[in-house]
């Protein structure tokens, strides 16, 4: 579900342009990975790395086809997007069930200038098996090692706390529909969604948010 919004960008401007309709159904890394190893798709997607192994013993290719940005989103009425700042281990926090309100000391010492919500914060997370929840986790766990020991990483978790969503835009409704709610989405998504979104402490001490500039920048830095 992670690039789904460029897939069907593309897929219909293919058909305007040859008449040949392809059809890509946003469902999931899961269910995609299932669907192309049965033969019964012409390709999937997924934003985990498949191990090559696994890859030639099924007969598939994997290749980069599209970067994007993966943002946590929030719904707390009177902030807007980027207003809100967080950190590796704060946002492992909540996702651990150890920070639970939107005043916790650690949620407060990142934005004292802000006047969080005296209420309990709503966790949002996937049902499905996901790459954008090993996006998610593998980040958790590079960020903090009570994650790494305890969920890990993986495309399905055992989560401590939240409530589950299929898909990149099921956990967009989700937060859009629920205030003090929490989630992780692709920032495409967000933005159709209009989601507001956190900025991000990186290990240097800088507040980054996600926008173009700094979306490419994290590209052009990685190590592929």
């Amino acid at each position: 579900t992670f690039p789904y919004p460029v897939y069907a960008a593309w897929a219909a401007a293919y058909k305007a342009e040859t008449g040949a309709a392809v059809n890509y159904q946003s469902i999931g890394s899961g269910a995609g990975v299932r669907q192309i190893r049965a033969g019964t798709v012409d390709f999937g997607a997924t934003d985990r790395p498949l191990k090559a192994a696994d890859l030639a013993k099924a007969g598939l290719v994997q290749w980069p086809q599209v970067m994007g940005a993966l943002v946590a989103v929030y719904n707390l009425p009177g902030i807007g997007a980027g207003e809100l700042v967080l950190d590796g281990a704060t946002l492992a926090g909540i996702y651990l069930g150890k920070i639970r309100h939107w005043r916790d000391p650690a949620i407060r010492a990142l934005n004292p200038a802000l006047d969080l919500p005296d209420r309990a914060i709503g966790v949002v997370r996937r049902s499905d098996g996901a790459g954008t929840t090993f996006l998610f986790t593998d980040y958790l766990s590079r960020v903090s090692a009570e994650w790494r020991s305890g969920p890990g990483a993986g495309t399905a978790v055992e989560w401590p706390v939240g409530v589950g969503a299929r898909g990149n835009e099921g956990v967009a409704a989700n937060v859009q529909q629920t205030r003090y709610a929490i989630g992780y989405v692709e920032h495409a998504i967000a933005r159709h969604a209009r989601l507001s979104y956190a900025a991000l402490r990186n290990r240097a001490g800088r507040i980054v948010r996600p926008e173009a500039a700094s979306i490419r920048s994290a590209a052009a830095h990685a190590d592929w």
